[in-house]
């Protein structure tokens, strides 16, 4: 086979063994670099929500939900206030939206793909009936899930857990019913997914227990090649997704960067760490205004990733003094459970591959026989009808996951993620700048001090409407008292030590040597392996 077989091969796998990150209840984004036409594929293969249920049938469920307050409805409906703080909770059937993991694969797999779909899925099928051992951070994220979730309806405790427990690091899990999901993909193909038994089980199960997904909205699913956005950073070609996720923010955190010289500041400097907590601040703030479903708005991308429109942002960039109030310059999220896989091939194809249940385990919603719990990635559609990503029937959700590739004078050059919500571009820009600009290895650009800011100091799950005080930077243990110190001094608020940072894989081509160098988050249960 070839990167691309391996990429769904390692997915598959990945949702069996870490389904407190991923599963094919969940979305799917992808970058291909195709060796032979030299050429960077976009896919965007995520799901998008009942076509059944109105946004006034979502608005009556909220009320009865007690998420909204029907005595707060006017004549003129629920103020802009009320529609901004509430949110579509995440253990709710009004979170779910169709999983587009699967038809991801096989869209992938028509156009690049190798290998027969059987014989990619067969080592995940083998895993599935016969068991494997679940490693340590996966089983503490596994026990937790298994806590939070153990009173959902339908099949989650005999899918998920062992007497009602999540496993112990090194216990030994099974999962026959996601082997037979599995194998039945094998067999018959996507169909048997989206117009088959899979989707009328959960068909039966949503009907059953009050969910909205129906299978008409498994067999309108597609999945779409999009073309890429691009930036050129300092001579190298980075390549994001966009569209209804925060690459976007990936491109424009660079652009502002750029005019900077980070290289000569020094690596974790104060005045280097200060530009780029401000571009974020500055990026972000377009994401929580913009990125939403192209399909349903006429969206200023190719403003956002401008280098005209970055250089007019940059301006606002004190060096010596923190921004405590932005807003976006275009006249419009924290939480996550996500796996990020990179696959390269003697062929040099190379993928980039992120995939997610959203939330952990997602809903831990399991319809009978399927193996696999549902997204909840419904939960990102905002309320407020003038946003672009309000709610709407067959509309894809707002996401935080991002894969990235990087090419150089026409050659692949690198691809990277780095899972982990709200924090993943700030993570795609630190490793992207760990490399170009301070130099450093594959590995080194993963293992160094990171850090994170938040919009608002006050602790909060929304995505950050509009920067409040400053808002807050976190860094892991390590960072340098003194440059902590210093950006105090410029007014940044600073904690040390709290936060999530992120998973990170990577790997990196030499087109001199033809060889690839692997790179693999030593915080988690990742690894680098070469063949």
């Amino acid at each position: 086979g070839n990167a691309i077989d391996a990429a769904i091969a390692a997915n598959a796998a990945m949702g069996l063994m870490e389904p407190t990150g991923n599963g094919i209840g969940g979305d799917l984004f992808a970058l291909v670099w195709h060796a032979e036409s030299k050429q960077v594929y976009a896919l965007n293969a995520s799901g998008r929500s009942p076509q059944g249920l109105s946004y006034d049938a979502l608005i009556a469920e909220l009320e009865r939900l007690g998420e909204l307050d029907p005595a707060d409805r006017t004549a003129q409906g629920y103020s802009d206030q009320a529609l901004t703080e509430a949110r579509i909770p995440p253990s709710t059937f009004l979170s779910v939206s169709v999983p587009g993991a699967v038809d991801g694969w096989f869209t992938l797999h028509e156009r690049f793909g190798s290998a027969p779909m059987a014989e990619i899925l067969a080592p995940a099928i083998a895993y599935a009936e016969n068991g494997f051992p679940v490693p340590e951070v996966i089983a503490d994220a596994w026990r937790r899930s298994a806590r939070y979730l153990a009173d959902r309806p339908g099949a989650f405790l005999e899918t998920f857990t062992l007497d009602g427990r999540g496993p112990e690091k090194g216990e030994i899990m099974t999962n026959p019913d996601l082997g037979r999901t599995l194998r039945l993909l094998g067999e018959q193909g996507r169909d048997a997914f989206y117009r088959g038994e899979i989707a009328q089980k959960i068909d039966a199960y949503m009907r059953e227990y009050g969910g909205h997904l129906r299978y008409e909205d498994f067999a309108a699913h597609r999945s779409d090649w999009i073309e890429p956005l691009t930036t050129n950073y300092r001579g190298y070609d980075v390549y994001q997704i966009g569209q209804n996720n925060q690459g976007t923010a990936v491109l424009q955190m660079l652009n502002l960067i750029e005019p900077f010289d980070l290289a000569q500041m020094g690596f974790q400097s104060p005045e280097a760490l200060h530009v780029m907590i401000e571009a974020k601040k500055l990026a972000f703030e377009d994401r929580a205004k913009y990125y939403s479903d192209p399909a349903f708005n006429e969206l200023p991308f190719e403003t956002l990733v401008s280098k005209e429109y970055a250089r007019e942002r940059a301006a606002l960039i004190d060096p010596e003094r923190a921004m405590e109030r932005v807003s976006s310059g275009v006249d419009g999220l924290a939480k996550g459970g996500t796996i990020y896989l990179t696959t390269a091939d003697q062929e040099g194809n190379m993928v980039s591959l992120i995939q997610s249940n959203f939330r952990g385990m997602g809903t831990g919603f399991v319809a009978p026989g399927t193996g696999f719990s549902l997204q909840n990635r419904g939960e990102l559609f905002s309320l407020d009808p003038e946003h672009p990503n309000v709610y709407a029937p067959g509309k894809r959700p707002f996401h935080t996951i991002i894969p990235g590739l990087v090419t150089k004078d026409g050659e692949a050059f690198m691809t990277l993620g780095v899972m982990g919500g709200e924090f993943q571009p700030m993570g795609h820009v630190q490793i992207l700048t760990n490399v170009i600009d301070f130099g450093m290895n594959m590995q080194e650009a993963g293992d160094a001090v990171r850090w994170l800011h938040t919009q608002s100091t006050e602790p909060t799950d929304a995505w950050g409407e509009f920067l409040q005080d400053g808002g807050l930077v976190r860094f892991e243990t390590g960072v340098d008292p003194a440059v902590v110190e210093a950006l105090r001094a410029m007014g940044h608020k600073v904690e040390v030590g709290v936060g999530f940072y992120g998973r990170y894989q990577g790997i990196r081509f030499d087109p001199r040597l033809g060889v690839y160098f692997g790179a693999s988050e030593p915080r988690a249960d990742g690894q680098a392996v070469g063949y």
